[in-house]
């Protein structure tokens, strides 16, 4: 995430000297705590988490289980990874409190700006997405347009949104003293849940009103809605922008209305990300969910384990795996897959998989979560999204018979699909190379591991597109197989083992040498997520 892109950078930094030493002395443990410490003090964490957390690794790290670990440097990243997910909530992370008699009244608190208005939609979106029946409750009469603002954002969730008072509109004479507004938010709240249990919502979000400073007439209007309605859940939306300011914010809040829970906002954004390092141990409340986007998908309940991982670089291979069983189709995968087998996969297939790749979410965001990658974030910033768009109209400037057979494509076939997609020659040259590439991919896969290590063809990545290794020169074809049977079979169990990411050595990965499997009893990736990708990326 991009909050966290400073701060996975500086730890990268400070095991990467590690990994090369195979006993670690009490100098090289001070040296990588002293980085540890300037790391999360850059990011903005507060400096009584940061004491705290790097007293803990010292004192685990000087003692047995890493003098006596066979790899003390993986020993070491392990003991920051179990301390870092303390620090982030662990033990304390916990689904939604919903009522045994609905509705679930949920209050969304916090300063003005913090996002609480687009997050109200946000989480209407998922909750019904889930199978629930949300109402949005524009309770925030203070603030110009907000009203206005929650409409049009329950509109675009499909969300109903309850709001008899308009609020203060921008083209208003009313003029509103800070802590009051032009209507009553605590009858409007009350009313909501009498509409609720008419019109039988199953939840009821109230947005109430932020200030620009935490202020005694902003706790008194919360306080009064939470006692007119007695909610089920008070979430406080912070700003993971919001850097230092956040520990006295966030207890501010907790000491006015006591709220149960923290979402944090804007973890897309380029800031240090400190917020979400500190409020959970501050306040010992759970991070429920995360926001890391504009978009109403950008939204996600927030684990503190594989939040670690991220920041660690070490990937998110869970929640990669939730989002595909969401959004692709198993029939679909399954006969990609056997296409794939049997070598009749065609170009229409491949837009198809990248169709549903497309509802994962953001490529950036969807590519973070593969471990390793903090080492191609140049890559990464530099991809356009729209390659998807340019994609698909190569694709679809094709006749059928050219999508089913892309080999028949010659050259005065490419020129009419490049003038009709209204790109170049060169453009369809280099999809129908990657295109071909990620094919014999992923029909080696299907013989063996269908796991998903990284994305081949990433630029630097050594996978199938590309072409190139370390310093731009290009690698060595290696198409050749030997005519031994048993050598044979040992060189396609090591190319099976190097694809699967279970070989002993890898060109890529993350600073920390290692790479988290999904666990035993947790289904695979669908087969035609690592081919889309690949051949999209190969560019």
């Amino acid at each position: 995430m991009a909050a966290f892109t400073s701060l996975t950078d500086r730890l990268s930094g400070a095991f990467k000297h590690l990994r090369s030493k195979g006993k670690l002395t009490p100098a090289d443990i001070d040296a990588t705590i002293r980085e540890i410490r300037r790391a999360l003090l850059d990011a903005d964490v507060a400096l009584d988490v940061v004491r705290s957390f790097t007293g803990e690794v010292r004192e685990r790290a000087l003692g047995e289980e890493v003098s006596k670990a066979l790899n003390p440097a993986q020993q070491i990243v392990s003991i920051v990874n179990e301390e870092l997910t303390k620090v982030l909530g662990a033990g304390v992370d916990r689904p939604l409190n919903f009522a045994k008699k609905p509705p679930t009244i949920i209050m969304l608190a916090g300063l003005q700006g913090a996002g609480k208005t687009t997050l109200a939609g946000k989480l209407g979106y998922w909750l019904k997405d889930t199978g629930h029946t949300p109402l949005l409750v524009a309770a925030d009469l203070q603030r110009p347009n907000a009203v206005t603002q929650l409409q049009v954002v329950g509109e675009r969730a499909g969300v109903p949104v309850y709001a008899p008072e308009p609020g203060v509109q921008s083209g208003s004479s009313d003029v509103v003293s800070p802590g009051q507004s032009t209507g009553d938010p605590v009858k409007v709240a009350r009313e909501s849940l009498r509409v609720a249990q008419e019109k039988l919502y199953d939840t009821v979000i109230i947005d109430t009103a932020g200030r620009l400073g935490v202020d005694q007439e902003l706790m008194t209007q919360a306080r009064n809605i939470r006692d007119a309605v007695q909610p089920n859940e008070i979430l406080f939306v912070i700003d993971a922008m919001i850097g230092q300011d956040a520990v006295q914010t966030a207890k501010a809040f907790d000491e006015g209305v006591d709220f149960t829970g923290v979402v944090l906002s804007k973890l897309d954004g380029d800031a240090r990300g400190g917020a979400a390092l500190s409020v959970a141990s501050v306040t010992g409340k759970p991070i429920l969910f995360a926001s890391t986007g504009e978009g109403l998908k950008d939204f996600e309940v927030f684990h503190p384990d594989r939040m670690a991982s991220r920041i660690l670089d070490m990937g998110d291979i869970l929640t990669l795996i939730e989002q595909a069983q969401k959004q692709f189709d198993e029939d679909e995968a399954r006969q990609a897959a056997e296409k794939l087998s049997e070598g009749s996969f065609g170009l229409d297939d491949f837009m198809a998989q990248l169709q549903q790749v497309r509802k994962l979410g953001s490529m950036k965001s969807l590519l973070g979560m593969i471990p390793g990658m903090a080492q191609h974030r140049k890559e990464l910033e530099q991809f356009d999204e729209k390659e998807i768009d340019r994609t698909e109209a190569i694709i679809n400037s094709m006749t059928p018979q050219e999508r089913h057979e892309p080999k028949i494509i010659n050259g005065s076939r490419r020129a009419r699909i490049a003038y009709g997609a209204g790109t170049t020659v060169s453009a369809v040259n280099g999809l129908l190379q990657r295109f071909e590439q990620a094919s014999k991919m992923m029909r080696r896969m299907s013989n063996g591991s269908r796991s998903m290590p990284g994305m081949p063809g990433m630029p630097g990545m050594g996978g199938a597109a590309g072409g190139k290794g370390k310093g731009g020169k290009k690698s060595k074809k290696r198409n050749s197989k030997s005519g031994n049977p048993m050598k044979r079979e040992a060189e396609e169990r090591a190319l099976r083992e190097r694809l699967s990411g279970t070989g002993t050595k890898s060109s890529s990965g993350s600073a920390f040498s290692k790479k988290p499997q999904a666990p035993e009893g947790m289904p695979d990736l669908p087969p035609n997520l690592g081919g889309g990708l690949g051949g999209l990326l190969g560019h």
